[in-house]
């Protein structure tokens, strides 16, 4: 962690449309607070589209974004889609509604808007993993296939047949069903499409090691029953890095599995294949797709947070 302090470019402050409709108060005091400490530039976007072109152009500006997690995500999908992450800290001044707040917690960024835009002016600057999929989708936390719930009087052909899929995603009704997925991570098989998965999640792992160092060796042991030839063996749920000697820059994996069982590993990159399924990536809903991989890239973009 290194100090961030004023950059010598000054500041490009991105307020989130939504955030300026929703707390306007919030804004103005973060605004009051940047422009007392450093060169800051305020733009006021009308909508995504202005927001994506102020933030290509804040040539060496250092961004602050005023908004929600999904601001936050956006701004960094972004700079990573333009090669822009390299250049600097992003900086969080979190403006939304409590539910729309979670992963700037998680991060570390405090909540308060003025303890968040002290901590742009004098706080620390963290490294941060970053989640990448196969059409340029970032995840700055948390990534998950949720459990497919059944909807009462979804059955048989209806006005709701072209939107079932979705809602069975996000309306936590009903019992709980498997996905008819195959998982592999690094390469190694961890699930087939003949064991439902009921859920699975991948986030980067805090504190991973540094490079050079030990690994942890496989996880749990290699199996030749039902979850496919080379997997893990679910009933293990077991960690460990899923290729013996790595240990650096790795995400976990876990799949839980119709029946309650499990299997956990850590590695570098996880693929998902099968049926058309449904992703929430932080705090959006994708899909479906049929294939998609993440791959983690280790201290890919930098943060600032309090000292």
């Amino acid at each position: 962690m290194s100090h961030a302090g004023a950059p010598v470019g000054g500041l490009l402050v991105l307020v989130d449309p939504v955030a300026r409709r929703l707390d306007g108060e919030s804004v103005r005091i973060a605004k009051d607070v940047l422009s007392a400490g450093a060169a800051a530039k305020i733009c006021l976007p009308d909508s995504q589209e202005e927001f994506a072109r102020a933030l290509a152009r804040r040539g060496h500006r250092q961004p602050v974004i005023v908004g929600d997690d999904r601001a936050l995500v956006r701004a960094v999908g972004l700079l990573y889609r333009e090669r822009g992450l390299g250049d600097g800290a992003v900086s969080l001044i979190p403006v939304g509604q409590v539910g729309s707040l979670g992963l700037a917690r998680a991060l570390g960024v405090p909540l308060s808007a003025v303890a968040a835009a002290r901590s742009v002016l004098d706080g620390a600057v963290r490294a941060r993993d970053l989640l990448v999929d196969d059409s340029d989708g970032v995840v700055l936390g948390d990534l998950r296939i949720p459990p497919v719930r059944t909807v009462p009087g979804a059955q048989g052909p209806s006005v709701w047949s072209a939107y079932r899929s979705l809602v069975r995603t996000l309306v936590p009704t009903g019992a709980p069903t498997g996905h008819r997925l195959r998982v592999e991570a690094d390469g190694q098989l961890l699930v087939d499409v003949d064991r439902p998965v009921q859920d699975l999640r991948v986030v980067p792992v805090p504190n991973a090691a540094a490079p050079g160092s030990a690994g942890t060796g496989r996880a749990g042991t290699v199996s030749t029953g039902r979850a496919g030839p080379g997997s893990v063996d679910p009933g293990s749920a077991a960690t460990g890095s899923a290729v013996p000697g790595v240990s650096a820059g790795l995400a976990e994996v876990t799949v839980r599995l119709a029946g309650g069982s499990a299997v956990r590993v850590r590695a570098h990159a996880v693929t998902v294949s099968g049926s058309d399924f449904r992703y929430r990536a932080d705090t959006v809903v994708t899909g479906p797709v049929r294939r998609r991989t993440w791959t983690l890239r280790p201290a890919a973009w930098s943060l600032t947070v309090p000292r």
